[in-house]
């Protein structure tokens, strides 16, 4: 390992100060000598008495003697407790292999971590030894296994992350003692941040555009500390503002159906706009207020109306009443009191009212509309079942013009013969071709043969009543 590479996070080395203070063991003859011979094949100069000291350690008589060192420093290096030789396999795994380490050992700080410190053969032009704190802080975790430690006490600190105890802290809360690894590191993080900033303008921008801005304004702190994209999704969905964007999806799930993925969502809404758009219904339908919210659209979103479903109920609606004959409405209102011409968008586009019986509805209102028109009686029990059983408007205009034109005559033949009453509902059975047709078809034809009897072998009342008769539709 690099010597620039062995500070991490707090570690830094540090300096050393020279002293000229002899020591006067016994066996220092032996230490010096040893030192000269090792400062000679380093190619320095032994002369004179030069110790090598740190601002931890302060030199120490006695101890044997360590290779490349001065007597100060040999002295330091055994008194100390320094171990000899390079850095145990525990430390390796945390803190790398450094091939430079002559002695090491553990010390315990104030605040209750441990820390490395190490002897490297690289001291100054007296041959001497360095050392120097090697690594972060850490702590002994379960069973022996080492962990990093965080500080938790720290003294003040000022605006730029530096406090008085030579601690800098990050914007992240990450501690460092050395300015320029806390320096680099803060770069990166404020260089992360303008970035991420960016990225919220950028889809701030974008949202603004669907007026769902307000949606993403209460999350930026989220998107400017980089949270990942499933947590961030999450907690929009939380927020009040989305809620109320997409309230649909709240009933939806209440009625046991899906809940729309915010793109289905808006997409559907478009589909809608379209629709109405297309066949010419007021603005003030689809029109949008505060994050885009088109209320008419909630209850359609709730209800899982399909756009094709939303155009037919509107076909129903215009196509069938509104721009109909106004038999056909007058019919509507006659047989549902509750639905007018003025209302029947505001009916046919509720979803609580199913398709199916608004359909029937207006069929039926159809078919009393073509009675009307022809001048007959309407009722909904008779409009009803002529609709069950499959009868159109168009079928309906023909069939009530054709009775029109004999239900009279029919009627006095029966008053004349002391027959059964031959009335319009025997008609339409028989014109419609519902249940009992062929009674309904007997019983006129049982009238007028009598006719054609009473004046058979009459030249001219008979051609008369034939004549009638034959221009019957029946």
């Amino acid at each position: 390992m690099a010597r620039e590479d062995m500070m991490i996070d707090e570690g830094v080395a540090f300096g050393r100060r020279r002293t000229n203070t002899p020591t006067s063991s016994a066996t220092k003859e032996d230490v010096s000598q040893a030192l000269k011979d090792a400062a000679e094949s380093l190619g320095v100069d032994s002369a004179g008495d030069q110790f090598e000291s740190t601002e931890l350690f302060s030199p120490i008589s006695g101890g044997q003697p360590v290779a490349g060192a001065s007597a100060a420093d040999a002295d330091m290096f055994m008194k100390e407790g320094f171990n000899a030789g390079p850095l145990p396999q525990q430390y390796q795994k945390m803190f790398g292999s450094d091939q430079n380490v002559i002695g090491w050992k553990e010390v315990t700080n104030p605040d209750g971590s441990k820390q490395i410190v190490v002897a490297l053969p690289q001291g100054d032009a007296d041959g001497g030894l360095q050392f120097a704190t090697y690594g972060a802080k850490f702590k002994s975790g379960a069973g022996g296994v080492l962990e990093s430690f965080t500080e938790n006490n720290f003294t003040d600190e000022d605006s730029s992350g530096f406090s008085s105890g030579g601690i800098y802290t990050a914007s992240d809360g990450r501690k460092f003692n050395d300015p320029d690894t806390f320096a680099l590191y803060q770069g990166n993080l404020d260089e992360k941040k303008e970035g991420r900033k960016s990225a919220y303008d950028l889809l701030l921008s974008e949202f603004d555009r669907y007026g769902l801005g307000a949606l993403v304004t209460p999350l930026r702190s989220l998107i400017e500390e980089g949270v990942s994209p499933s947590e961030f999704t999450l907690r929009l969905r939380e927020t009040d503002a989305y809620k109320r964007r997409f309230a649909a999806n709240a009933q939806r799930v209440a009625k046991g159906l899906r809940a729309l993925s915010e793109a289905e969502y808006i997409g559907t809404e478009d589909q809608y706009q379209d629709v109405m758009r297309r066949y010419g219904m007021p603005e003030s339908y689809y029109a949008k207020g505060d994050l885009g919210i088109q209320s008419g659209f909630e209850k359609f979103l709730a209800g899982d109306v399909s756009a094709v479903e939303l155009e037919d109920r509107i076909q129903t609606a215009q196509n069938r009443v509104v721009n109909s004959n106004p038999e056909v409405s007058k019919a509507l209102k006659q047989f549902y009191p509750g639905i007018s011409n003025g209302d029947i968008l505001s009916y046919v586009l509720d979803p609580t009212n199913a398709i199916e019986n608004i359909k029937r509805k207006v069929t039926a209102a159809e078919i009393g509309g073509a009675a009307i028109q022809s001048g007959l009686q309407a009722g909904v029990a008779r409009a009803e079942e002529l609709g069950a059983a499959g009868i159109t408007k168009q079928q309906a205009q023909s069939g009530f013009g054709t009775i029109a034109g004999g239900l009279q005559r029919g009627s006095q033949l029966a008053s004349i013969y002391g027959e059964d009453p031959y009335t319009q509902a025997i008609a339409e059975t028989e014109v419609f071709g519902i249940a009992g047709a062929q009674d309904a078809a007997k019983q006129r034809k049982k009238i007028t043969g009598l006719e054609r009897a009473t004046f058979s072998g009459q030249s001219g009342a008979s051609s008369g009543a034939l004549a009638r008769d034959r221009a019957g539709a029946y």
